[in-house]
């Protein structure tokens, strides 16, 4: 599912606006990176948490010539599931 299905599914069963479903997932996910960005963790309850992590600096290796590059150290987003999210998906 694209975000284009995801605005019409959620605009249907809150029966608002494809405009106010697009601006409230707009701004959702906007506020969601804002705080992770940060440093902060968004949790929502029975679906799961949005957090950072750090990756230490590392060693790698260049596919194309096979030549060993240094890969610095850098936050990445991480999303764990809720348990009622496993428990739907399983």
């Amino acid at each position: 599912m694209n975000k284009r299905k995801l605005i019409d599914k959620i605009a249907k069963k809150a029966e608002v606006s494809k405009k106010n479903a697009q601006t409230v997932i707009d701004t959702t996910i906007e506020a969601i990176m804002e705080v992770v960005k940060k440093g902060d963790k968004v949790v929502l309850v029975g679906f799961g948490s949005f957090s950072s992590v750090k990756r230490a600096a590392r060693n790698g290796r260049n596919p194309q010539t096979g030549k060993t590059i240094k890969i610095p150290a850098r936050k990445a987003p991480k999303f764990s599931a809720g348990k009622s999210f496993k428990d739907k998906v399983k």
